[in-house]
């Protein structure tokens, strides 16, 4: 579990290609201090395991399915990645329950300066379109943000200059993909108001077990 907070800006070494799934080398500085083997890293948002230790960096394996669901597979060396180690319990919550696992791939149709702000407009596939809600929260290459207008193909979200400095949307823009995970806790209640309603004890059930 993470919180959407980016710890740092980290850079693709390597990447090692196999039939339908890779490898990634990332460098990374902050991060790595009591960094373990098997750790949960969450690479743009994505939740990976950490394979191997690397001197200022790590290794993670990224499988098939993960591929096909995210964008880690545009991902060449040299491509900056937002990354934050899993949640600890007692840590603050700054940003919002965050999961890892992306819901679908987005893309930036527009980025705006409005005074200090960067507004950017993206398209968002319907599995993810369908939770978002203004003032909402969105994981935008798992970077935790407010979402300030929704549409059935789409939202709009606005960073503040700091965000952009610390992470990759300084540095995307019209064209770019990213990973998108909605709100968690609207899933769930959306799957609650789906499920079929309890029957309740009707007059016939007790007449037929000699209630009445």
């Amino acid at each position: 579990m993470f919180t959407g907070i980016i710890e740092e800006l980290g850079q693709i070494r390597g990447v090692t290609r196999q039939a339908v799934s890779a490898r990634l080398v990332v460098g990374a500085d902050r991060i790595m201090e009591n960094l373990r083997l098997g750790d949960s890293v969450a690479v743009n948002g994505v939740c990976l395991t950490v394979a191997s230790l690397q001197d200022k960096g790590f290794t993670a394996d990224v499988m098939a399915e993960t591929l096909a669901k995210t964008n880690l597979g545009e991902l060449a060396v040299g491509a900056r990645v937002n990354l934050e180690r899993a949640l600890r319990l007692g840590d603050r919550l700054g940003g919002h329950l965050v999961t890892g696992h992306i819901d679908g791939v987005g893309r930036i149709l527009r980025k705006e300066k409005r005074e200090i702000a960067w507004v950017f407009t993206i398209a968002a596939p319907q599995e993810v379109a369908r939770y978002l809600i203004k003032k909402g929260s969105v994981a935008v290459d798992g970077i935790s943000l407010t979402v300030v207008e929704a549409w059935e193909e789409g939202f709009t979200v606005s960073v503040i200059p700091h965000t952009a400095a610390v992470t990759t949307l300084g540095f995307k823009g019209p064209g770019d993909t990213v990973n998108l995970e909605a709100d968690l806790i609207g899933k769930y209640v959306e799957k609650f108001l789906r499920a079929p309603k309890p029957r309740g004890v009707e007059e016939s059930f007790l007449a037929e077990h000699g209630f009445i």
